[in-house]
């Protein structure tokens, strides 16, 4: 949710920079405009309450227009910026796991295990072998063992193995 209101809060404020960017040339044109029948009129020595320049009210609806695009830029601001972010609720370290009898294995296959089941039910092999300071032939060959046993599955990520608990 918190990445869908940053995405809108993102487009809100693009969206209200284009329309403050559009609105700013069309301000300047229409000024222009009012300017060039206001200068004509005095020119002409009419009277200048009767200039359309001074009857028109488009000027009212640029600047409502101006206030809803700087009206959707703060709401912009607001959504990127309103969420704090969290961290992902800890359901993971709490997951169940299959059960199995931990007595049925050796204290190899126990520290193993034991050390994917604290990193939330999966790990990568080559940390492993760092923390269990056992070789990489030997970690492989109790992996293999853990397979066989049905507790855990070997999940293949580029060079190494990303060993996770059923």
């Amino acid at each position: 949710m918190q990445q869908n209101n940053k995405i809108i809060g993102i487009s809100l404020i693009a969206f209200s920079i284009i329309l403050i960017i559009i609105l700013v040339f069309v301000k300047l044109g229409l000024d222009t405009q009012s300017a060039a029948l206001c200068d004509i009129f005095n020119k002409n020595n009419l009277d200048m309450n009767q200039c359309p320049a001074h009857k028109d009210n488009s000027s009212w609806f640029i600047m409502l227009a101006f206030g809803i695009a700087f009206l959707l830029f703060g709401t912009g601001i607001y959504l990127i910026f309103s969420s704090k972010i969290t961290p992902p609720a800890k359901e993971e370290s709490k997951k169940e796991f299959k059960q199995i009898d931990i007595n049925s294995l050796d204290e190899e296959e126990k520290k193993i295990y034991e050390s994917i089941k604290a990193k939330a039910g999966s790990a990568y092999q080559s940390d492993l072998v760092r923390e269990s300071e056992f070789g990489k032939v030997k970690v492989s060959r109790i992996l293999d063992r853990l397979e066989t046993k049905d507790i855990i599955e070997r999940k293949r990520r580029g060079m190494t193995n990303l060993i996770v608990l059923k």
